[in-house]
C-alpha cells in the first residue's frame, strides 16, 4: 500500500473548505476521503478520524473542540459537516470517572456538542479524545486483522511492525477502550500509532498526512509480513469454473431468495423480503472450495463491527443440490431450520447481558456459503446487502491470510453478543431505517414499457414507495434517459433492463439480469403495448398482428415467465397488468387496440384463477386517456392522437380537454393516477384478484361489468 497524499489535492481542499471550516477541518476530510477510499482499510461506515482543533461560539470565543466521525458516515464520501464538533474539555474530565455506560456516555456526547444538530459521535470518541495528537486516524485494515486474531497474535503483530505501534489486548469498544488505550500511550508515549487486538488500528499524528501516512506505512508492512510467511495457503479441493457457477446461481437464487425471507405471520405479506448480492469470483469458490473453507468461515467475523450487518457466522451448505430446485429448497429449509436453532440457543445462552429497550435481531443468516456455487449475501435493500456482500468478501481474503501464516481466532462468542447487542448499534441500525420508505422496502419490481408516460409514472411511484424497480423497454434513448434521470433520484435502487416482450429469450433473459442483480422479483408490471387507428374495413391483417404479438403474446410470455419465477421463488407476488378502459367501452377505428387489450386482459384474468394457489395475486388498472408524464410524452398517444385531432378536429389541448370534460369526474387522468392504482395493489391493502381498477374520471360506459 502507497501513500496517495498529493499536496495539490490538499490544497484544492483548504480552497473548498477552509473559509468555512478552517484549515483543519479541512485537511481533516481530505485525509478522511484518502483512508475511506480504500476498502482493504475501512468498509462502509466503519472506521472513524478526529482532529483537535478550535471553534469560535456566540460570543467569539475560541473553544477547544474534538471534531469526530460521526456514526454512521462514509470515510470516502465525508463533508466537513460529517465531523461532530464536542466541547473536548468536558470529554477529557471524563476520564476520572471509574465507569461510563454507552447510554451516560451518549448523554454527554449529546449535551456538549457544540452544534445540536449534529449526528451522534462515534463509539470511540473518547478514546480519540484521551489519546494524543492533533490527528488520529482509526482503520481496519484487513492485513492486522490477519494478524491480530491469532492465538499468538500479539507476537505476529510486534514482528510485522517492531517498537512502531503499542499492542493492547481487546478492550470492549467505548469507555473502557478510551481509558486502556489512553493509559498504554502514556506508559509508552513514543509509538504514534497502537494495534487493537481483534478490533483495529489508530494512528495519530499534528499533522493530517503525519497521521495518514503512518497508516499506511503500518499497514504496509502487515501486508509485507503476511507475503513472507504464507506457508499454509489455502488447498483448492473443488475447482468450479466461475462460469458454471453463475449459471447455477441464476437457477437458484429466486428459491434462495425465498429462503432468506423471514416469515411475518401476516396473510397478505407472509415474508419481509429481502435483496440478495450475489458474490461469484475465481477468490470466494476457491475459498468455499478449499480443505479449510468450511472451517474459517464458521468463526468469528474480523472485528465486531461488521456483526450488524453480516451475523456473528453465516450458514454453510454443503454439496448443494442445486439441481433439483424442490430438493435445493427442502435441503435449505432444513439448514435454515438447523441455523435458527443455533442462533436461539446463542441468544438465550447470552440474553442476560443484553441491555434494556432493545429489540432481538431475526435468527436467519444474513450470509450463505454453497461450496461449487460461491456466496450469497443479504439486506433488507440494495445497500445492506451490497455492504453485507464487501464485508465478508473481505472476511473471507483476510481469514484465508491468517490462515496461511498460523490459526484464525476470532472473540468469543460473549464479546460477539456484547457487540451485537449493544445500543448504539441498534441506534445506527433504526437511523438508517428511518431514512428508508417502508411501504415496498426489499421490495423488487419489473416494469415493461418503463419508457413512455404510464410506465416511468408508475416506476417513480414505485421507487417513492422503497422499491427497487427494474425500468424495462426496448432499447434506445428513451429507456437510457428514464433510467439515468431516475438513477439519479434514487441510486442503485434502479436498474435499466433493455427487453422486448415479443421474444421469449429477451423476456426470459430481462428476468435474468434482475435476478442476478437482487436475488428475484416481487411484482410484475405489464405495462407495455401499442396502438393502431384504423376502421376494421381498412384495417391489415399484419397491422393487426403486430399489436397482437405485443399487446397479447407478450402479456402471455411475461405471465408465463412470472408464473415460473414466483414458483420457484417460494413467496407468492404480484401482477399488475395496464388494461384499458378501450376493454368495456371500444372505440370506433380502434379496433385492432380495443381486441388485442381485451384479449391481454382476459390471460390477466385466467392468471388470477391459475396463480392464486402459489400465492400470486393478479389484478388489472384500466386508464383512460394519459397524454404525457411531465415531461415525457406518451407514445401511444403520439401515434394515435394526430388522427384522433383530425376527426374531431381539435388541436391537442382541445383534444386533452374533450378527454377530460366526458367524465363524471371532469378531470385529465395522469400517468401518478394510474400509478397510484398500482401502488394500491403492490402494497396489498385489500385481499384481492382478479379485480380492475378503472383509472378514467368516471366513464360509466366503461365501468367493468
Amino acid at each position: 500500500m502507497e501513500s496517495r497524499w498529493l499536496e495539490q489535492a490538499a490544497q484544492e481542499f483548504l480552497d473548498r473548505y477552509a473559509g468555512r471550516w478552517g484549515e483543519d477541518l479541512a485537511l481533516r476530510t481530505y485525509s478522511c476521503r484518502l483512508l475511506g477510499s480504500e476498502p482493504s482499510l475501512v468498509l462502509h461506515g466503519g472506521g472513524n478520524a478526529s482532529v483537535k482543533t478550535t471553534r469560535t461560539n456566540r460570543l467569539g470565543e475560541a473553544v477547544p473542540a474534538l471534531y469526530v466521525k460521526a456514526s454512521g458516515y462514509d470515510m470516502a464520501s465525508i463533508e466537513p459537516e460529517g465531523h461532530t464538533a464536542l466541547d473536548l474539555r468536558r470529554l477529557l474530565k471524563l476520564r476520572a470517572l471509574a465507569d461510563l455506560p454507552d447510554e451516560a456516555m451518549v448523554d454527554e456526547f449529546r449535551t456538549h456538542l457544540l452544534d445540536p444538530h449534529a449526528g451522534t459521535p462515534s463509539i470511540e470518541t473518547l478514546a480519540h479524545a484521551f489519546l494524543p495528537g492533533k490527528f488520529i486516524d482509526h482503520t481496519h485494515a484487513d492485513a492486522l486483522l490477519a494478524l491480530t486474531n491469532q492465538p499468538d497474535g500479539e507476537r505476529l503483530v510486534r514482528e510485522a511492525l517492531g517498537e512502531s505501534a503499542l499492542v493492547l489486548g481487546y478492550v470492549k469498544p467505548g469507555f473502557p477502550l478510551a481509558k486502556a488505550a489512553a493509559e498504554a500511550s502514556e506508559s509508552n508515549p513514543g509509538p504514534r500509532a497502537m494495534v487493537w487486538m481483534h478490533h483495529g488500528l489508530i494512528c495519530w499524528g499534528e499533522t493530517a498526512r503525519d497521521s495518514y501516512e503512518t497508516t499506511i506505512d503500518l499497514v504496509s508492512r502487515a501486508e509485507s509480513y503476511l507475503e513472507k510467511n504464507s506457508s499454509r495457503p489455502l488447498r483448492v479441493q473443488i475447482s468450479t469454473p466461475v462460469e458454471e457457477a453463475e449459471e447455477r446461481l441464476a437457477h437458484v437464487a429466486p428459491v434462495l431468495r425465498g429462503a432468506l425471507s423471514p416469515p411475518t405471520g401476516d396473510p397478505d405479506r407472509p415474508r419481509r423480503r429481502m435483496i440478495l448480492r450475489i458474490l461469484v469470483n475465481r477468490e470466494v469458490l476457491d475459498f468455499v472450495g478449499s480443505d479449510r473453507g468450511r472451517q474459517l468461515a464458521l468463526s468469528a467475523p474480523l472485528t465486531t463491527d461488521h456483526l450488524i450487518r453480516t451475523k456473528p457466522l453465516p450458514l454453510w451448505v454443503d454439496d448443494p443440490r442445486d439441481g433439483d430446485p424442490e430438493q435445493f429448497r427442502g435441503q435449505l429449509a432444513e439448514a435454515i431450520a438447523a441455523y435458527v436453532r443455533e442462533y436461539d440457543g446463542y441468544f438465550e445462552r447470552n440474553a442476560s447481558r443484553m441491555p434494556p429497550g432493545l429489540t432481538r435481531f431475526d435468527p436467519f443468516p444474513r450470509v450463505v456459503l454453497h461450496p461449487g456455487i460461491g456466496a450469497v449475501c443479504s439486506g433488507r435493500d440494495v445497500l445492506t446487502a451490497r455492504i453485507a456482500s464487501d464485508i465478508t468478501a473481505h472476511t473471507l481474503r483476510a481469514k484465508a491470510r491468517a490462515a496461511a501464516v498460523g490459526i484464525y481466532r476470532g472473540l468469543s462468542e460473549e464479546h460477539l453478543f456484547d457487540m451485537e447487542y449493544r445500543g448504539m448499534q441498534h441506534a445506527k441500525i433504526a437511523g438508517e431505517l428511518e431514512k428508508a420508505p417502508a411501504a415496498l422496502a426489499g421490495s423488487v419490481a419489473l416494469v415493461t414499457g418503463a419508457a413512455g408516460a404510464i410506465g416511468s409514472g408508475i416506476c417513480e411511484e414505485l421507487l417513492e414507495a422503497g422499491c427497487h424497480v427494474a425500468p424495462t423497454d426496448l432499447p434506445g434513448e428513451r429507456l437510457d434517459s428514464f433510467v439515468s434521470g431516475a438513477r439519479e433520484r434514487f441510486g442503485e435502487r434502479v436498474l435499466g433492463v433493455p427487453l422486448d416482450v415479443t421474444d421469449p429469450a429477451s423476456v426470459a433473459g430481462g428476468f435474468g439480469q434482475v435476478i442476478e442483480a437482487w436475488g428475484g422479483i416481487d411484482l410484475v408490471v405489464i405495462n407495455a403495448g401499442i396502438a393502431h387507428v384504423s376502421p376494421l374495413v381498412d384495417l391489415g391483417l399484419e397491422e393487426f398482428r403486430r399489436l397482437e404479438r405485443v399487446n397479447v403474446e407478450g402479456t402471455l410470455l411475461l405471465l408465463s415467465e412470472s408464473a415460473r419465477h414466483f414458483e420457484l421463488q417460494g413467496m407468492g407476488g404480484d401482477i399488475v397488468l395496464v388494461s384499458s378502459k378501450n376493454v368495456f367501452a371500444p372505440g370506433a377505428g380502434f379496433g385492432a387496440y380495443s381486441a388485442t387489450k381485451a384479449g391481454a386482459h382476459q390471460l390477466g384474468r385466467i392468471a388470477s384463477l391459475e396463480l392464486a394457489g402459489i400465492g400470486v395475486r393478479v389484478n388489472m388498472v384500466a386508464p383512460d386517456a394519459v397524454f404525457a408524464a411531465g415531461g415525457r410524452r406518451s407514445g401511444l398517444w403520439d401515434q394515435v392522437g394526430p388522427a384522433r385531432m383530425r376527426a374531431r378536429g381539435l388541436d391537442e389541448k382541445a383534444l386533452r380537454d374533450y378527454y377530460r370534460d366526458r367524465s363524471l369526474l371532469k378531470v385529465e387522468v395522469t400517468a401518478r393516477h394510474v400509478a397510484k392504482a398500482v401502488l394500491f395493489f403492490a402494497t396489498r391493502q385489500t385481499p384481492t384478484t382478479g379485480a380492475t381498477i378503472p383509472v378514467d374520471g368516471g366513464l360509466p360506459d366503461a365501468t367493468p361489468r
